[in-house]
């Protein structure tokens, strides 16, 4: 099939992209690599009557090192950079490890990172490692900018905080604390196929090898990302044991997450991969801190 008539606009700033896209509101839709909104397009499951192509807008291209630690990417950034990137691999490592999961290199050479923030397809990887690390989100718009943490922009399926004359322009990733660990790991039926559920971790321990920080995101299970709060909270203060690791599992399973079935997978399978994926990725990202103590 072939997608609806549309205009289309190319700018070269992201305040003339920003321009395009007040003056025509929720009609128009931002362009970045593609991968997902031209084939939804040529379905027709998306029809924009306007294009904003944003890859001419060289602003939004870059990787930098964050003054205190962390990083700052430009919403633009292809992700086969970050896959590949020096500054990536020392100060994200999650997202490096969790990139080869994301569907093909060649998808992943014109995928952007800020794309498939603002897609806010339920079972991307790039949203729930975005919530994982903490990641702020940098939004401009015709009123000016404002910032957004990962875990508050995802409101629904396919569905962000995003404005309809704003857009997302940078990602910022806090700087990982001392003495952390992390852990990517999904299930699907084939490699590069979308998860049917994954998970992933990052943990802090404190001077006395015990839990002091915990964000354990899960996706595939429901209409976003979901940060596991209860199954967080159980560990707080804890040594990790075996015992401890399976018990949050547990209730990340239970508790955390509402999963539905579908063509792919029951909710019952799902909440088991939950369980399972859970408690191996807490325990390698364990693991991980303490060899980093």
């Amino acid at each position: 099939m072939k997608p609806a008539p549309f205009k289309y606009y190319a700018p070269t700033t992201v305040k003339e992209a920003v321009a395009h896209l007040a003056e025509h509101g929720w009609d128009a839709k931002a362009l970045a690599g593609g991968q997902s909104l031209i084939p939804m397009m040529n379905f027709r499951l998306a029809q924009p009557a306007v294009l904003v192509d944003l890859n001419n807008v060289s602003e939004l291209f870059y990787i930098h090192p964050d003054e205190n630690g962390g990083l700052r990417v430009g919403a633009m950034t292809r992700q086969r950079e970050l896959e590949h990137s020096p500054l990536v691999a020392e100060r994200a490592p999650l997202i490096q490890e969790a990139m080869p999961q994301l569907a093909t290199p060649q998808i992943r050479s014109r995928g952007t990172f800020g794309g498939s923030i603002a897609h806010a397809d339920p079972s991307a990887e790039l949203v729930a490692v975005s919530v994982a690390l903490d990641g702020q989100f940098r939004l401009r718009g015709q009123a000016g900018e404002r910032r957004v943490p990962a875990d508050e922009f995802f409101v629904g399926m396919f569905t962000t905080l995003l404005e309809p004359d704003e857009l997302l322009v940078e990602i910022a990733l806090p700087a990982t604390p001392p003495h952390s660990g992390w852990s990517f790991l999904e299930v699907a039926r084939r490699h590069h196929d979308l998860a049917l559920v994954g998970v992933t971790a990052v943990v802090t321990l404190d001077e006395r090898n015990q839990c002091q920080r915990v964000r354990l995101v899960l996706f595939s299970v429901g209409d976003g990302p979901v940060l596991a709060r209860k199954a967080g909270e159980t560990l707080i203060g804890q040594s990790p044991t075996p015992e401890a690791i399976r018990a949050a599992a547990e209730t990340a399973a239970a508790v955390d997450i509402d999963p539905g079935s579908d063509i792919h997978a029951s909710a019952e399978y799902r909440r088991h991969l939950a369980e399972v994926l859970s408690r191996r990725a807490l325990t390698q990202a364990f693991e991980r801190a303490m060899s980093n103590t």
